[in-house]
């Protein structure tokens, strides 16, 4: 009996020994980027240590953005954040976390003219699609083109587990991805783009989606715990 019990408490610590052990090695591999990614033109926007290559949209306040774990992370309503860099054409993937009925977006080529970055900014939506009034809608829930290009139901992961979207915007083709799945692709100023646009709320904002360059953004000011990670982008030419 001793014997078994000793080996049962071997047992034991080695596999919380191997689960600390990946856990670390999991950290150690967060908001990181391989020689290859390197090597293809990859750069971080998040070193899992500071908000540097962010600030705030229009320069209103930061506070309610914080660094938490390595993550770049909002529990409550606050401004919307845009990189300091403008882009034009580009690759960007982000992991990110959302919380119960959380709502946020991942803005691309947005603009500073105007009040908010949505009038100008076409939106990935990030959505709890189980508990977010929006999710009760293809073309409002997670993955989609906000309002305007709905996504396919089934590959979201729930509230409070993480998330993969990749984004390429080239030119006027633009796609969207979620854990690994190609949900969308669009062209922006193509008829079909047009005649929707003109069907949503954007028809009020003459210059919606028509910037060729501009900044990547953040969502901060509705409801919910956001958390993000691997944010990552490398320009096309």
């Amino acid at each position: 009996m001793k014997h078994s019990l000793a080996a049962r408490a071997a047992v034991l610590v080695s596999v919380v020994s191997l689960a600390a052990a990946a856990s670390a090695g999991a950290q150690a591999t967060t908001n990181t980027l391989t020689a290859a990614q390197r090597a293809e033109g990859w750069h971080l926007l998040f070193d899992g240590h500071s908000m540097d290559q962010w600030r705030a949209y229009k320069g209103q306040s930061m506070d309610g953005w914080h660094v938490v774990d390595g993550t770049m992370t909002k529990s409550k309503p606050t401004g919307d954040l845009v990189t300091r860099s403008k882009y034009a054409n580009f690759e960007l993937e982000i992991d990110w976390k959302i919380g119960t009925a959380g709502n946020s977006g991942i803005f691309y080529r947005g603009t500073e003219e105007y009040d908010h970055i949505y009038w100008s900014a076409p939106e990935y939506q990030l959505l709890d699609d189980a508990n977010a009034p929006d999710g009760k809608q293809r073309i409002t829930s997670a993955g989609s083109d906000y309002a305007v290009y709905p996504s396919p139901a089934g590959y979201l992961h729930p509230a409070g587990e993480w998330n993969s979207t990749r984004i390429i915007v080239n030119g006027n083709h633009v796609e969207h991805w979620l854990n690994g799945h190609k949900l969308l692709a669009y062209e922006l100023g193509g008829p079909d783009w047009t005649a929707r646009v003109k069907a949503s709320k954007f028809h009020a904002f003459p210059d919606y989606g028509k910037a060729a360059t501009g900044y990547i953004g953040i969502q901060g000011d509705h409801e919910g715990d956001l958390s993000l990670r691997n944010i990552r982008i490398r320009e096309l030419h």
